[in-house]
């Protein structure tokens, strides 16, 4: 493995309290564009529904105005839920996007509905379609491709376009998947990292190669947010804390303002659980943050690494990126100076 590794970003576009969507997504836009600035290989959105603080749920309709607002950045979806749609309608949008785009797409799919029960009833969906995943992976897989000339139904766009299929997930399930249809794979590691060293190891052992790819291709996904120094980093990052105890109060509401202490919001079984769901995550000045980094790197001996930054401070959120050249750990397209 090399020194360095590509770096990506991942955004929920986050809707700060106190702002419009039109807000959040103006600062998605910015973000994108401070990506691309740096270096940053790919910049995904992930699909959610039914989150008051998340702008996200269209993902490729606003894919494709991140893809209108960049020039050079991969964009994509990390991932798109596919037991909410029927794989012809995702073959036409990512088709779509790549005949906009050319080959800066990416499609990343992911098992769960990202959303709640009732929710996914809303979207016409049941919630066995989630067993149909490896079949709607290669039916996928095979309205993108080249061999569907002869074939009644056809996806157009998306026919020929070959849009790279990533599989995502959190567990042994999505990493068998990948390994044996020979596609690469990103852990979840951002907010599931329980499983990752076994997940990690099953798809590097059992992976088949394909006319996808020959050897395994790992993204890890982790929470970075840099700054100045540890304190003010770790204020920003509350805003992250406190939407995971939300989630587990089932309490609706816009991405929340940072606070001065945890302690005085969540329980003790809260700041467990919070800590567990968060324990990849790589918060503090560059020089606190870069020896952490690094270890887990040589670790988990990642092809690439895509991070995430959800929190309110849109100024922090910038600030973070531009500081990234400065961690030395990463493959950057540009190493050019920000302000």
């Amino acid at each position: 493995m090399s020194n360095k590794i590509p770096l990506s970003f991942l955004d929920l576009a986050p809707v700060p309290t106190g702002k419009t969507i039109a807000d959040g997504i103006a600062q998605t836009v910015e973000m994108a564009q401070q990506a691309e600035k740096v270096g940053l290989n790919r910049y995904w959105m992930a699909e959610h529904h039914n989150m008051a603080g998340i702008a996200s749920a269209a993902t490729s309709v606003l894919l494709s105005h991140i893809g209108s607002q960049t020039d050079r950045i991969r964009i994509g979806s990390g991932g798109i839920m596919l037991p909410n749609h029927a794989p012809l309608v995702v073959a036409e949008q990512f088709g779509t996007l790549q005949a906009l785009y050319g080959d800066r797409i990416d499609l990343g799919l992911g098992r769960a509905p990202g959303t709640d029960g009732a929710t996914f009833q809303a979207l016409r969906r049941e919630m066995h379609d989630a067993e149909r995943f490896p079949q709607d992976v290669q039916e996928l897989l095979y309205l993108l491709g080249d061999d569907t000339d002869n074939s009644p139904v056809q996806a157009f766009p998306g026919a020929k376009s070959n849009v790279p299929i990533w599989i995502l997930g959190s567990s042994l399930f999505g990493a068998t998947l990948a390994a044996h249809l020979g596609l690469p794979y990103v852990f979840a590691s951002h907010f599931a990292p329980q499983m990752l060293s076994h997940a990690i190891t099953a798809y590097r052992e059992q992976f088949q190669p394909s006319v996808y790819l020959d050897k395994p291709y790992v993204m890890l996904a982790a929470n970075l947010l840099l700054a100045d120094d540890d304190a003010t980093a770790n204020y920003h990052f509350t805003s992250t804390q406190q939407s995971f105890v939300r989630l587990r109060r089932n309490e609706r509401g816009q991405m929340p303002k940072p606070i001065e202490d945890m302690n005085t919001l969540w329980s003790p079984a809260e700041k467990m659980m919070v800590d567990s769901a968060l324990s990849v995550s790589f918060i503090g000045s560059v020089e606190t943050v870069q020896p952490k980094l690094a270890e887990f790197i040589a670790e988990y001996e990642p092809d690439e690494l895509i991070v995430t930054a959800n929190v309110y401070d849109q100024a922090a959120r910038l600030h973070s990126l531009a500081l990234v050249p400065q961690l030395n750990l990463f493959t950057l397209q540009s190493e050019a100076a920000l302000a």
